[in-house]
C-alpha cells in the first residue's frame, strides 16, 4: 500500500501545507483512491506522481470546507483532461446537494458518469482489493473514519514444491490456483497439497476530524496503520479560549499505545506549527512519542509512505 499526502494543514492552507487530501494506492491495482479533497487538491496533484486519469473513487470524511471544497474544480478538470472514466464520490449526507448545485449553477457538462453515494455510520462497501467500513467520530459536525481491510491473498501456489516434482510454470499452475486437480506424468496433483497458507490483508484506518481517538475502540486494536489528525499539543489546547473538537498530540499518543497500533501517521496540523514560528512541528512529534512507542511520522505535503508486510517506510 502506498499513501501520498497532498494536504496536511488544519482549517486553512499555509505556505508549507495545503488543506486535507490523501491518495491511497493498493497493491496489484491500476487505480487509486482519494480521501478528502480540500481546496486546490487538483493543484497538489500536479506536483505528485498521481494522475486524475487513474483516480477511481473519492471518500469525504465530513463536510467542513477544508476537506471537500476542492471537489468542483477537480471533477471539472477531469473532463478538461479528457478523462471520461466514471468517478464515484462517497460522502456524508449533503455531499450530493453540494455537487449537484455546483454542476447545475455552472452549467457544467461533465461528459462522464459521476456516481454520488451518501453514507451513514456503519455502512460497509466492497472494492476490488479491499473492504471499507464507515465509523463515527466526535467533532462539531458529523465526521467519520474509514476502516480499510485489504483482501486476504488465498491463491498463492507453492512453486518451489511443484518445481521439485519437475512441474514448470504452465496452465497447470492456473488449474491448481482455481481449486482444480491436474494431471502430471500420470499423477493427480490436488490443489490443497500445493497451495500456501493465506496471506492476511493489512488493516488501516484513515480518520477525519475527531476529538476522541479512542472512540474507534477495538477497530484500532493492533492495526497496521492509523492516519489521524493531530491539530494541537496539549498545552496549546488547554490555553484555547474556545475549545475546538480536535485531537491533541498527548491524547493521540496515549490511545495509539493503549491499542497497540503498529504504525501512526499524524496530519491535519494547526497552522501555528511551522518552520518560521517558535512552535515547530517537533513539539507535536515529541509529545506523541512521550506516550507512544510505535513507529511515528508527522506527515508533510507530498510525503509518500509505503506500508509493506514488514513495516511502514517513508519513500
Amino acid at each position: 500500500m502506498k499513501l501520498t499526502f497532498l494536504g496536511t494543514s488544519a482549517g486553512k492552507p499555509t505556505k508549507e501545507r495545503n488543506v486535507s487530501a490523501l491518495g491511497l494506492e493498493v497493491d496489484q491495482d491500476n487505480k487509486w483512491y482519494l480521501f478528502d479533497c480540500g481546496e486546490a487538491t487538483q493543484h497538489q496533484l500536479l506536483y505528485s506522481h498521481l494522475s486524475i486519469a487513474k483516480l477511481n473513487t473519492i471518500f469525504i470524511t465530513h463536510l467542513h470546507g477544508d476537506h471537500y471544497y476542492g471537489l468542483p474544480g477537480l471533477i471539472s478538470s477531469k473532463k478538461l483532461d479528457t478523462c471520461f472514466k466514471p468517478l464515484c464520490i462517497y460522502g456524508p449526507v449533503g455531499i450530493r446537494a453540494f455537487l449537484e448545485a455546483a454542476v447545475k449553477i455552472s452549467e457544467e457538462s461533465l461528459g462522464y458518469k459521476l456516481d454520488i453515494v451518501e453514507f451513514k455510520s456503519g455502512d460497509e462497501f466492497k472494492f476490488d482489493k479491499f473492504s471499507l467500513k464507515v465509523l463515527p467520530l466526535v467533532h462539531s459536525i458529523e465526521s467519520f473514519a474509514f476502516s480499510i481491510k485489504e483482501d486476504d491473498i488465498t491463491n498463492k501456489i507453492d512453486e518451489e514444491k511443484l518445481r521439485a516434482l519437475g512441474v514448470k510454470p504452465s496452465k497447470l499452475y492456473g488449474e491448481l490456483k482455481r481449486g482444480n486437480s491436474a494431471q502430471f506424468e500420470g499423477k493427480t496433483l490436488k490443489p490443497k497439497e500445493f497451495m500456501l497458507g493465506a496471506t492476511l490483508g493489512r488493516k488501516i484506518i484513515i480518520a477525519g476530524d475527531n476529538s476522541e481517538p479512542d472512540i474507534l475502540g477495538d477497530y484500532l486494536q493492533g492495526i497496521d496503520l492509523l492516519v489521524h489528525e493531530c491539530t494541537y499539543t496539549q498545552e496549546v489546547f488547554d490555553n484555547l479560549a474556545i475549545k475546538i473538537l480536535h485531537t491533541t498530540a498527548k491524547d493521540l499518543g496515549l490511545v495509539a499505545q493503549k491499542r497497540d497500533v503498529k504504525h501512526l501517521i499524524a496530519n491535519h496540523i494547526n497552522p501555528r506549527f511551522n518552520k518560521s514560528a517558535n512552535q515547530d512541528i517537533d513539539l507535536i512529534y515529541d509529545e506523541i512519542k512521550q506516550n507512544y512507542k510505535g513507529k511515528l511520522f508527522i506527515a508533510n505535503d507530498f510525503d509518500v509512505y509505503i506500508l509493506n508486510r514488514d513495516g511502514l517506510e517513508k519513500s
